[in-house]
């Protein structure tokens, strides 16, 4: 009876060991995750096609440039975070990072005619700091200096970045009755830094349409709640920011700046937004 026991005992002890190894092997590394969950809806997403426009739809047809501060606290999603982190992405270091793998072409003008060059990209996105003389000391204890490359910082573009202009059309298509805007380019505007202020000045300009199955796989924080995130698509196709006019479709092709300074130029940025909207409101009768 006790050698039965004894072998019952054994089996208990085994199979409890078996059991404690097995769990301690379900980890392996890699598998530990910074989240109770697998995030897939925005990395599996796919961007919703614009619909097919006719130019024989198009009755009515206003381009428009405007400003997003991104110093404004709507839109400092689209700027943070400045620094590399797991979960989410700022709009400057996905921009970064795409263009940099060369899946984005960026451009020194806002009518993408002139594409920079991967390596010129890169060199004006990369500060480099010049070389420095260091002094060594050979075996005897002589003294000798050499030159030694100086620092390579390539993440000052991230806190730098100041705005982002937007070159968009409102139009009213009339197979669907409704006013709608596309946005057709955008520029990135980075606060240049030397011995002086440079002020925030364009950096390089994106075809918008190209850039939005990136915008659509990455989320943008939400302060209300982490699981239901946006993605930069989403943010751009809500309207989800704040922003100023700074030009309008005219015969002189020139900025709002170049006829109206501080108060003025405020008001004549909001008398844009509402001939938009009075337009629309106009249309229907009630």
């Amino acid at each position: 009876m006790k050698r039965y026991i004894h072998i019952l005992i054994i089996l208990l002890v085994s199979s409890l060991v078996s059991s404690v190894s097995a769990q301690q092997s379900i980890f392996q590394p890699g598998d530990y995750k910074d989240a109770v969950y697998d995030k897939e809806n925005a990395v599996n997403r796919r961007l919703v096609p614009y619909t097919h426009l006719r130019e024989a739809d198009v009755t009515w047809e206003k381009r428009v440039w405007r400003t997003i501060d991104i110093r404004e606290k709507v839109n400092q999603p689209l700027y943070y975070p400045t620094d590399v982190n797991v979960s989410r992405i700022s709009i400057m270091q996905l921009m970064t990072k795409y263009i940099l793998s060369g899946q984005i072409i960026s451009f020194s003008d806002e009518e993408f005619l002139v594409p920079f060059e991967k390596s010129a990209i890169r060199d004006k996105m990369v500060i480099k700091a010049d070389s420095v003389d260091q002094e060594q000391f050979d075996a005897d204890g002589n003294s000798f200096t050499i030159k030694v490359a100086g620092n390579i910082d390539s993440t000052w573009i991230y806190e730098n970045f100041c705005e982002i202009e937007l070159k968009e059309d409102w139009f009213f298509d009339k197979q669907k009755s409704s006013l709608e805007v596309r946005i057709i380019g955008m520029g990135f505007n980075v606060q240049l830094k030397g011995k002086e202020d440079l002020g925030c000045n364009s950096f390089f300009y994106v075809y918008f349409p190209a850039c939005r199955p990136y915008f659509a796989k990455h989320e943008v924080f939400n302060t209300k709640n982490d699981s239901e995130r946006r993605t930069f698509e989403d943010i751009f196709w809500k309207r989800m920011f704040a922003s100023s006019v700074k030009k309008e479709s005219n015969v002189y092709n020139r900025n709002i700046e170049n006829y109206s300074k501080g108060i003025d130029a405020l008001l004549e940025s909001d008398r844009i937004k509402g001939d938009i909207f009075r337009f629309e409101h106009d249309l229907w009768q009630f």
